[in-house]
């Protein structure tokens, strides 16, 4: 494998120039409305970002979130998520009133009560849509009518269609509707969209709202110097609009069941592995159709991002794939992925892509090969490393962002301490620690601060931390922890948090690892 000629560069072309970001979801930034939104919250966090001296902003999938609120299950691939639509600039649409959003403002600002917003806000961007016809400026419903156009073949129909008939079935998974809806009876979805083709157009028009607003946060990112660094999935959801509109493209049968489903053996996370549970793609189905699935989702997502990061890479060269009536994951086996011809097709078709592979977890010299191939960064996470005695940051690859954690990760004061959900036994724990301490000279609290300074000290070009770390937070603020199906996705960040004094210390350390500027850090 490694004597094939490589083809052009697909890959993020890291120059000499070093540059350094955070890690923050867009439903973590602070606001009035119950979670993060891609409207002033946004803005004056890139204003932030930029005062900090920092580069990039990396946030998890857009897409609109199912069960469990997880941005790895999306009810789509292509839609994003209407929870984030800033209802700030719906008042100012007068779209909606400050009084009919006044119940937002009374949810918690330190965490997303989920089961709380999303009646609440689905009301109101209801509303909103009910009354853009009349409200809206001509040049804003020119707008929606042209996105409307650009996308409802390729997705929006299909997704209006799939939200529509889930609210009709109790918010049930496809697989659970009656049989003509469920297996596409053309008849039947005809009549639905006579019957409610109201009910499509709010989500249509909801649609247009989170690109509007999308589209309108990457300009000013780009504006102030900052790059957006997105995230694609690997998996789809079994119930999404993807799974349902095009059932050939999974390996399920003719009720929409899987014989096999997703996931990754005993790791560092769970000793019984992750059961993910999406299904599997007909990979010999995507070859036969040239992965037009594939480079349509790619061109998609770069829409509204600068960098991309292509989550569980590993599964592309061989997947870990487990019996759906399994109850933990250790039962699955590696099956073949689709390797070189996945990403022969995406460059052929898209070119250079600035895209970061997640690399962890069990990477065989296959997967690296398949990396290297493509010139594509991997990721490093220190948390995995750096408490390793012959752990050497000096000698990282270059092609590689580094991270303090990433988002499954406890943050690094929870991680140093052995926090809930940690599978070290203590004596591990202290061991690490004696180890960490050793090779940054820092103490116990200061040991975030003390692996930021690693971060940024090593050669990889990107380095990214997540906010939490930023600001010494402890298990509490973990964003994330995988084998778990409740409790996560909900921590937030408060306007207080971002001090003089924080953005001081971060400016110190940007300079202190020799991180400069975004134009020169990557080139498409």
């Amino acid at each position: 494998m490694n004597a094939r000629p490589k083809l052009r560069n697909m890959g993020t072309s890291l120059s000499d120039t070093r540059c350094a970001g955070v890690c923050l979801h867009v439903t973590a930034l602070p606001g009035r409305y119950g979670i993060g939104e891609l409207g002033q919250s946004a803005f004056a966090f890139i204003d932030e970002l930029k005062a900090m001296g920092l580069q990039l902003w990396q946030f998890l999938p857009l897409g609109p979130t199912g069960y469990g609120d997880s941005p790895y299950q999306p009810l789509s691939s292509f839609a994003g998520n209407e929870m984030l639509i800033d209802i700030g600039e719906l008042i100012r649409l007068k779209l909606i009133s400050e009084a009919e959003a006044k119940p937002l403002t009374q949810l918690p600002t330190s965490a997303v009560d989920y089961g709380r917003l999303i009646p609440l806000k689905t009301t109101l961007l209801k509303k909103a849509a009910e009354r853009f016809e009349m409200r809206a400026s001509t040049q804003l419903k020119t707008a929606c009518d042209a996105f409307c156009n650009d996308h409802d073949q390729a997705w929006l129909r299909n997704y209006a269609l799939y939200r529509t008939l889930k609210t009709l079935h109790g918010e049930k998974a496809w697989p659970h509707w009656p049989r003509r809806y469920a297996r596409r009876y053309l008849r039947s979805l005809r009549r639905i969209e006579r019957e409610y083709a109201a009910a499509m157009q709010t989500v249509r028009i909801a649609q247009f709202l989170f690109h509007h607003q999308c589209s309108a946060v990457k300009r000013y990112a780009a504006d102030n110097g900052i790059a957006l660094f997105g995230d694609v999935p690997i998996y789809i959801a079994l119930d999404s609009a993807d799974a349902w509109s095009q059932q050939e493209i999974i390996r399920v049968d003719r009720d929409g069941r899987p014989g096999f489903v997703s996931g990754v053996p005993p790791d560092y996370y769970s000793k019984d592995g992750q059961l993910w549970g999406n299904p599997l793609y007909d990979w010999d189905y995507h070859q036969r159709n040239r992965y037009a699935w594939w480079i349509d989702r790619f061109r998609h997502t770069m829409r509204y991002t600068d960098l991309v990061r292509v989550d569980h890479f590993r599964g592309f060269e061989a997947y870990w794939a487990v019996p759906a009536d399994a109850t933990t994951a250790r039962s699955g086996t590696w099956e073949r992925g689709p390797g070189y011809a996945l990403f022969d097709a995406l460059s052929d078709a898209l070119g250079s892509l600035p895209i970061v592979v997640e690399n962890l977890g069990v990477i065989t010299a296959e997967v690296e090969a398949l990396r290297e191939h493509y010139d594509m960064p991997g990721m490093v996470i220190l948390q995995f490393d750096a408490s390793k005695k012959d752990f050497d940051p000096d000698q990282i690859d270059t092609n590689n962002v580094v991270y303090t954690g990433g988002h499954d990760n406890d943050t690094t004061q929870g991680w140093f301490n052995g926090g809930p959900g940690d599978i070290r036994t203590r004596a591990e724990v202290k061991q690490e620690q004696r180890i960490i301490l050793e090779k940054t000279g820092g103490s116990a609290a200061t040991i975030h601060w003390d692996l930021i300074r690693l971060t940024f000290g090593c050669d990889g070009r990107i380095a990214i931390v997540p906010m939490q770390d930023f600001l010494g937070l402890g298990s509490e603020a973990r964003f994330n922890t995988p084998a778990t199906e409740s409790g996560n996705w909900r921590w937030r960040l408060l306007d207080e948090q971002l001090t003089l004094k924080l953005r001081e210390q971060v400016c110190r350390a940007v300079a202190e690892g020799a991180r400069c500027s975004p134009a020169t850090c990557f080139k498409r």
